[in-house]
């Protein structure tokens, strides 16, 4: 299914957007930009993770351009998710996506991937995706407009336990789970 055709996707994220969860970029754009999740997400198989999930980008984006995949949304805020909640209804990925209020560090879960768009700073974003994403995994992380170039300085990597993997799409970073020794 091509997202940028999706009316029923951008309906409901306008919904989001309306309720103040999304910020004032015109819809297609924020799909497009999520779409650079999707491509990070091609040779990825299973349980995909969305910490922060907001009001539903990258996670719905990702679940209507993946039928393939299993997602998980999460958000602390019972707000957000409660809306998410109908969203998910609504595009009927009931029976692949999963809707849950909790602070992702108290979650107990094997991902094969983790997706985050603006969730927090590098440190706090990558020990949260870890603590989701099995050995071996992928986090993939949305970058600013503009950000800075070490914003992923090594250290901060290799305390983190992942590797950043070459991409080509400037939008989002790429991990690698590191096995744990």
């Amino acid at each position: 299914m091509a997202v940028a055709d999706d009316q029923d996707l951008f309906d409901a994220l306008a919904s989001s957007q309306a309720l103040g969860m999304l910020g004032d970029r015109p819809i297609a754009e924020v799909v497009e930009h999520a779409t650079a999740f999707v491509a990070a997400l091609d040779d990825v198989n299973g349980l995909v993770v969305d910490l922060g999930a907001g009001g539903g980008v990258p996670g719905l984006v990702i679940a209507r351009a993946r039928p393939d995949l299993q997602l998980v949304l999460v958000d602390r805020r019972a707000t957000r998710t409660d809306h998410l909640h109908r969203l998910v209804g609504r595009l009927a990925l009931g029976a692949r996506v999963d809707v849950v209020t909790a602070d992702v560090t108290t979650l107990d879960l094997e991902a094969d991937a983790a997706v985050a768009r603006g969730f927090g700073p590098p440190d706090v974003t990558l020990a949260a995706a870890v603590h989701v994403v099995r050995p071996g995994g992928r986090v993939i992380v949305s970058e600013p407009p503009g950000h800075d170039v070490e914003r992923w300085p090594a250290e901060r990597l290799a305390r983190s336990g992942v590797t950043r993997l070459p991409h080509p799409d400037s939008r989002v970073a790429v991990f690698h789970v590191k096995p744990q020794p």
